[in-house]
């Protein structure tokens, strides 16, 4: 007569520490592999001779906070052009191929929220696109 698994933990639990110590090790290497196995997001520099508002790793950090205070700011104070504004982030951060931060898998945007795995519902409502300025603008001509 066979007994259960609580039965097989309790008579071999020898081979029950060894198997989690195995386990735990495959999953320390696997964390500790070299940076050409893990795949990252496709990060497009942003315009050249342009300054970001933060480092990098404060805005992959701080970024959603960043832009609801800006959208605080915006909405409710009516404060507009500040230098950390979605519309300035995109000017700056636009795909060259898409003019876009989030038309294609690999803008800006999109690949590390993709690489996150977290919705962008910014663009739900706001222009993921550019808006370039000519020499035209402000003429009343197209």
């Amino acid at each position: 007569m066979h007994c259960g698994l609580s039965c097989q933990v309790m008579r071999h639990p020898l081979a029950v520490a060894l198997t989690l110590v195995l386990l735990i090790a495959t999953g320390a290497a696997m964390a500790a592999e070299p940076d050409g196995r893990t795949p990252k997001p496709a990060i497009e520099p942003a315009t050249a001779g342009t300054q970001c508002v933060a480092a990098p790793e404060v805005m992959r950090r701080d970024h959603p906070s960043m832009l609801k205070h800006q959208r605080d700011e915006t909405v409710h104070r009516g404060v507009r052009e500040a230098k950390s504004s979605l519309k300035g982030c995109i000017g700056c951060h636009a795909s060259a191929a898409t003019g876009s931060v989030a038309q294609a898998r690999t803008d800006f945007c999109s690949s590390c929220h993709s690489y996150a795995a977290v919705q962008i519902d910014c663009f739900e409502c706001h222009s993921s696109k550019a808006q370039r300025t000519t020499a035209l603008a402000g003429t009343g001509r197209p």
